[in-house]
């Protein structure tokens, strides 16, 4: 297992992923495969290389933050690792944001060049009007665009750009990625990570847990700039010469199995939410799958009943885990031929984790308390944000720098006899029922266990001054079940407080940029 105090000093992201492909003989192999075409390491390199020197070009320099609001492809990937080889600093939204989003992550990053697609430039270009600290846009697809003031047609530069291009002298301790989170207030804050961050988590999770290696394939079913999807695809195969499939479209079923059929991935990154839509979906029975030897799941709970559903359906083991933008990524997982079902696996090599009380006491195995995990892969701080950052992360930048790092998360869990962990919901979304604290999530994953129920969320209301579970279910296609059927349904399965007091249809549940289960808004729904 790779340790920090093993990573040279002068250390670079694309230098390790990208460049040491070709170094190693790898460059014809694929990278990418982008709209059916495969892109070699060697045309990913020479693409990120000449983005370099446009960037270069415009200004940037070593510890800027460039923005990166632009769908999947070539473009997205290879200018992500432009950006890690000059040395600055990448941080990557959602494509589908209104105006406001973008003035807020424009002044919070004080970005001085964005990359953005046509898709995104019309909310941006509102946004940019007020922006105090951008200077340039990089359009992607400009071809049929007029271009304004600041703007620049991408392609064009890129193509003029020379090939060649030496990598920043960066150090392993150097602040290289941004990733975002969002807090209750639902406002993004960035955490802040250092280049030895992805080495270490590509190490830890993706080659020692997932034995991720040179023949893997991995298919996304979250866009790239969710974390999540963007690592397991476009880093940790970097890692080993192996291949991620990249398509700029929005996600969907159907998309999935054609996109299986037609490349045979062995690895599928998956979100619960898809799963039960894969599963549901009218040719589920008919599709082959054959080809997947992992599907890793995360981003929210998986329940044990969807997990065998799956299982069932499609014969493809599923590797549920945890992670956080906190901590880079995954630092709790199930491991391949060891899965539980209904937990989240045991702690990732390279990781301590444990169930504290709020005085931070270790709770013992069956207890319920909030996750705190610590490792080297956890973030320097929050930005801008010293107060939060206080209470999450509980070291100093300057002081614990190289050093192994803490985060205390919001999460509850609890851990058994075999170490297995097991999620039971946020800290702030518990309902205090009848004067005993209940978790949604287990009602949720009851209710998900009916045949009938697609997808379910439980949320709390008050009624005579007292709070009650209300759940809110998206039934299959041609579904009848009634809400009194479902409510009986839970009645030898859950304790009489647990039950949900109301059952309201939905077309279909709140949901974050990042594909999660939205529970602010869903406790705005009347």
């Amino acid at each position: 297992m790779l340790r920090y105090q093993d990573i040279p000093y002068q250390f670079n992201v694309t230098s390790y992923f990208v460049d040491r492909n070709l170094a190693e003989g790898r460059g014809e192999r694929p990278a990418l495969i982008v709209d059916g075409r495969a892109v070699s390491y060697a045309e990913l390199a020479s693409t990120a290389n000449r983005i370099g020197n446009v960037l270069h070009e415009l200004g940037v320099r070593r510890g800027q933050r460039v923005l990166l609001a632009c769908g999947d492809g070539l473009e997205f990937v290879a200018s992500w690792y432009a950006v890690q080889k000059i040395g600055a600093v990448t941080a990557e939204v959602y494509t589908y944001l209104q105006p406001k989003d973008y003035a807020y992550y424009l002044e919070y990053t004080q970005a001085e060049v964005l990359i953005v697609d046509t898709l995104t430039l019309p909310g941006v270009r509102v946004a940019a009007k007020d922006a105090r600290y951008l200077r340039h846009l990089l359009v992607i697809g400009a071809i049929d665009t007029d271009l304004r003031g600041n703007e620049l047609d991408f392609e064009a530069l890129v193509s003029q750009a020379p090939v060649e291009l030496q990598p920043a002298p960066t150090t392993r301790d150097d602040i290289a990625i941004w990733k975002f989170t969002t807090d209750s207030t639902g406002a993004p804050k960035a955490c802040v990570h250092p280049t030895h961050s992805p080495l270490l988590s590509f190490d830890w999770y993706a080659r020692g847990v997932l034995g991720i290696n040179a023949d893997d394939v991995v298919l996304p079913v979250p866009k790239l700039f969710f974390d999540f999807a963007r690592d397991l695809t476009a880093l940790y195969p970097f890692g080993v010469g192996g291949a991620g499939i990249v398509f700029g479209e929005r996600t969907t079923a159907d998309r999935i199995f054609e996109l299986i059929a037609l490349h045979r991935p062995t690895i599928l990154v998956n979100v619960p939410t898809m799963m039960s839509a894969m599963l549901s979906h009218p040719d589920a029975a008919t599709q082959d799958l054959s080809c997947l030897r992992l599907c890793v799941s995360a981003g929210e709970a998986l329940p044990a009943e969807l997990h065998r559903k799956w299982s069932e359906r499609f014969g493809v083991e599923v590797i549920d885990g945890i992670g956080s933008s906190e901590a880079y990524h995954i630092y709790i997982s199930n491991r391949p031929g060891q899965s539980r079902p209904g937990s989240v696996g045991k702690v990732v090599p390279g990781y301590t984790a444990r169930v504290v009380n709020g005085d931070g006491n270790e709770l013992p195995d069956g207890e319920v308390g909030t996750l705190e995990v610590s490792g080297d892969t956890v973030a320097l701080e929050y930005w801008e944000a010293t107060e939060k950052s206080a209470t999450t992360f509980p070291h100093s930048m300057a002081e614990y720098l190289g050093q192994t790092r803490t985060v205390r998360s919001g999460d509850l869990f609890t851990r058994d006899a075999d170490g297995f962990f097991h999620y039971r919901g946020r800290a702030d979304d518990l309902l205090e029922v009848s004067g005993v604290w209940v978790a949604p999530t287990e009602i949720e994953h009851c209710l998900i266990g009916h045949q009938d129920v697609l997808e379910c969320a439980v949320s709390g209301y008050t009624e005579e001054g007292l709070t009650k579970p209300r759940a809110y279910v998206v039934l299959r296609p041609g579904a009848t079940v009634t809400a009194d059927e479902l409510i009986e349904y839970t009645r030898d399965r859950l304790a009489p407080h647990k039950r949900p007091r109301q059952v309201r249809f939905v077309d279909h549940l709140p949901r974050t940029v990042d594909g999660k289960l939205d529970r602010r808004a869903l406790r705005e729904l009347a």
